[in-house]
């Protein structure tokens, strides 16, 4: 079973993912863009600290065993996300969904190593799940705003 403290601020964690998919969808809805700015920039630079913030949760993992693997493993969402910073504007939704993605991928690998808990990966595969159709979202509103009956 999933902590609930974990649960809770995972899915709170969401929250800002969520609203830049709203925003990105419906404009109107905007009402941080004079304290923050765009929601574009807000979903991009929460995805990057984010991954960043998860690429620290697997160095606590590799720090469970003697091996080099799971520091080395470690580090690639913090580097991917460096270099996501320095894509154009208009491709760092996807490498964001390819760094969630990537993300994903090593969670099992530490995961499937005994490293990580028990629950780790019900709880990363409901997330990931929700961060990267969100940022699918931020990425193509416009298909979006095309399938909705409004």
């Amino acid at each position: 079973m999933i902590p609930p403290g974990a649960l809770f601020l995972g899915l709170m964690g969401l929250l800002p993912f969520v609203y830049c998919a709203l925003v990105m969808v419906w404009p109107d809805f905007d009402i941080v863009r004079p304290y923050w700015g765009a929601a574009d920039n807000i979903a991009q630079i929460y995805g990057l600290v984010i991954l960043c913030f998860m690429a620290g949760a697997l160095w606590g993992f590799a720090t469970k065993t003697a091996r080099p693997w799971g520091y080395i493993l470690s580090v690639l969402p913090a580097l991917w996300g460096f270099f996501i910073a320095t894509t154009p504007q208009n491709m760092s939704f996807i490498s964001l969904i390819y760094g969630f993605g990537g993300l994903l991928i090593l969670d099992f690998w530490f995961w499937s190593q005994g490293l990580a808990p028990v629950w780790w990966m019900r709880l990363r595969l409901i997330l990931t799940a929700l961060v990267v159709s969100a940022l699918f979202i931020c990425d193509r509103p416009a298909l979006i705003r095309s399938l909705l009956p409004i």
